[in-house]
């Protein structure tokens, strides 16, 4: 006989048991107003029209008139944008099974999402674009490259306005990628680039712009403006570099009684570089 059940004490399937026999009543439920995404749901789509759920948002989405196109996350106000990363996969599997006139429809819904997107955008509700340009990005079969790159392109400038740089920087990338021509995505990454101190990205951004249209005022200025404070950045970087070159030597030659002061280093303006001269007796 089981020692354990002779004594009365319980088995750990008993245990388990007892700790998992409320699990499914402490389950979130949607009330009637409210449109729960679940797991399951998060790979349908539909053709008439595209349902929230249908591309991989996990979020409730609240029907009254205060709330119209508003989400929130786990029973609260979202207030940064919901995972905006798009399986790209997922939708390779989709497309497969559409029609052209599917694929027509879903185009037509994407359209919806960006045109809802812009409003929020107009108003200055960023977050809320991102989730619109995201739905839209989901939605607009992969096939239609310039619609998505739009969306993708949009959705840079509202994380821009989030201050979401790296992921914005990315965006425009990805738009670029779908529309190599599309001037605006290289302006809008030139300037992220600016914005983030990537100064040599950026001049090339511009530089990228004045190949399609060589009058183009804001490429313009930056490929003027930005080579001297890539040049003036490259000299602080420098200046830096050899202070820290000369904290290292000091410390190196205090034990035999020598700074880097004994030694001078004289630029040679015809090959670019320097020598070192050694000084006895430093002023």
């Amino acid at each position: 006989m089981d020692d354990t059940s002779s004594k009365g004490l319980k088995t750990n399937e008993q245990i388990v048991k007892e700790l998992t026999k409320d699990l499914e009543s402490s389950c979130v439920r949607a009330d009637d107003d409210q449109h729960v995404v679940s797991n399951e749901n998060v790979a349908k789509s539909t053709v008439s029209g595209v349902e929230s759920n249908s591309f991989g948002l996990d979020y409730i989405e609240k029907k009254s008139d205060e709330n119209d196109g508003k989400y929130e996350v786990d029973g609260e106000h979202d207030t940064n944008p919901l995972n905006d990363y798009v399986d790209e996969d997922s939708l390779k599997d989709r497309e497969l099974s559409l029609s052209e006139s599917e694929k027509e429809t879903l185009k037509n819904e994407a359209e919806k999402h960006k045109n809802k997107g812009n409003d929020y955008f107009k108003s200055g509700e960023y977050t809320q674009a991102i989730l619109m340009y995201t739905q839209g990005i989901q939605t607009c079969p992969l096939a239609y490259s310039k619609e998505r790159s739009i969306l993708y392109a949009n959705r840079a400038a509202a994380k821009s306005k989030c201050l979401e740089r790296e992921s914005a920087i990315s965006d425009c990338t990805k738009a670029i990628e779908l529309n190599p021509s599309y001037v605006k995505a290289y302006v809008r990454r030139g300037q992220l680039y600016e914005e983030s101190e990537k100064l040599d990205e950026s001049l090339e951004d511009f530089k990228k712009v004045l190949t399609f249209d060589p009058s183009h005022k804001d490429a313009n200025n930056a490929v003027r403006r930005l080579p001297a404070l890539i040049e003036e950045r490259n000299e602080k970087l420098k200046t830096e570099m050899i202070g820290k070159l000369k904290d290292l030597g000091n410390m190196v030659l205090k034990p035999f009684g020598l700074s880097m002061n004994n030694f001078e280093l004289e630029n040679n303006p015809d090959s670019g570089g320097y020598s070192v001269k050694f000084r006895q007796s430093p002023s």
